[in-house]
């Protein structure tokens, strides 16, 4: 079995998409949707159904194969991480995942120290959401895996890293933030809630909150970054419950208002994943001695 044409396979089916594949292989779609037909041929079964309105699907054949996939994949990712740290903090490379906000707003200090102690280091860094960053990190793709939400996933340890204060966001001249009062439930009930999308752990903690408080929004909309959501909110269109570090430079600006809500306290917990058999490589080590290190 070619275990190159094997990757091909495994990166497409779990992208969804020969073009997405392409993208994350740095190959051409061409490449990527011979080199699937020329596995197919050799394995003698076919394993994607193409065409359908979701892009790609596995079939029977296809399923089985990519649980043997991640076995193999897992084994060649082990040899690699036993080969590093043999040879230490000298050379290697470090592949660091984080969730959206994790990787904007807290991961980018952590990273600069660790890259001045270690220069010969590369740094790998992927910014996905919670759910993404926990496949991610099954599969051995990752050594460090930093999240926001929720993860219960089997296999994964999940350790406490810092905790983050949630606040409730809206423009400077929204009605909320003139009125001059705190806000109550029912106000916020009466308002446009912006929420992440599913697989988010900001997403997850914001509907948690407006469950503890038994908020039922009029409406909820769904954007895809908290970038994208502080700009909207920005723009005078609905509040969020957003993370107090990723809205403190807007904030500071004057283009985002806090509102002040009675009794709203929501705090998360920002966590480290990790697979309990695994053994860290040197790097690995050192990037989660710089962790344990109180923020600013």
């Amino acid at each position: 079995m070619n275990l190159h044409l094997l990757r091909l396979f495994a990166t497409v089916a779990r992208h969804g998409s020969f073009s997405r594949a392409a993208e994350a292989l740095h190959l051409s779609q061409p490449a990527v949707s011979k080199g699937v037909r020329d596995f197919e041929a050799q394995v003698g079964s076919r394993l994607l159904e193409r065409g359908g309105p979701g892009g790609v699907a596995l079939t029977e054949a296809g399923s089985l194969l990519m649980r043997h996939a991640a076995t193999l994949f897992g084994a060649e990712r082990a040899a690699e991480e036993e080969l590093a740290a043999l040879r230490g903090l000298q050379r290697g490379t470090l592949s660091v995942g984080a969730s959206t906000t994790v990787a904007t707003y807290q991961l980018p200090p952590i990273l600069g120290a660790f890259h001045k102690r270690h220069p010969d280091i590369e740094l790998r860094l992927t910014s996905a959401n919670t759910r993404a960053i926990a496949e991610l990190l099954s599969a051995r793709d990752l050594d460090i895996a930093l999240v926001e939400g929720p993860v219960d996933e089997p296999g994964i340890e999940v350790l406490p890293w810092r905790t983050e204060r949630m606040i409730l966001i809206a423009a400077p001249d929204h009605r909320l933030a003139q009125s001059g009062r705190p806000v109550t439930t029912q106000d916020v009930a009466d308002e446009i809630v912006i929420v992440r999308e599913p697989g988010s752990g900001t997403r997850d903690v914001a509907l948690a909150a407006l469950e503890t408080y038994h908020i039922v929004p009029r409406r909820i909309l769904e954007v895809g970054s908290t970038e994208a959501i502080k700009q909207i909110v920005a723009g005078g269109y609905g509040v969020a419950i957003v993370s107090a570090a990723a809205a403190a430079d807007q904030i500071a600006l004057g283009k985002l208002a806090v509102l002040r809500a009675t009794g709203f306290d929501v705090r998360r917990t920002l966590t480290r994943l990790r697979l309990p058999a695994r053994q860290p490589s040197a790097a690995a080590a050192a990037f989660d001695a710089l962790l344990d290190r109180p923020s600013d």
